[in-house]
């Protein structure tokens, strides 16, 4: 199983980011999918989710409005497209499969908006 996440950088306020999570050695299209965030010294905290078949997804108050998260479960991927990043946006980010009792998780990728 594996989960690998990509898309994070630098980037200056204001800009955008498109997170790419790519799935394996699980039948992605059963399982919800999430973005988590993690900030230094803070803890882990949800950004957004979007069920197995899409549907409506739902998102944390701080990023409604400026993050989207997509699947395309015949590329066994998940998106998280960034915009009008914050400098609180700065945070290494997560995503994370789920299925009844089944979790998976990826290593992260890094996201710093900085001037």
């Amino acid at each position: 199983v594996q989960l690998v996440e990509s898309g994070g950088g630098l980037v200056q306020p204001g800009g955008s980011l498109r997170l790419s999570c790519a799935a394996s050695g699980f039948t992605f299209s059963k399982y919800t999918m999430f973005w988590y965030r993690q900030a230094p010294e803070k803890e882990r905290e949800f950004v957004a989710v979007i069920g197995s078949a899409g549907g409506v997804p739902q998102y944390a108050a701080l990023v409604k409005g400026r993050f989207a998260i997509s699947r395309d479960n015949a590329k066994n991927t998940v998106y998280l497209q960034m915009h009008s990043l914050e400098v609180e946006d700065t945070a290494m980010y997560y995503c994370n499969a789920k299925y009844g009792s089944w979790s998976y998780w990826g290593q992260g990728t890094q996201v710093t908006v900085s001037s």
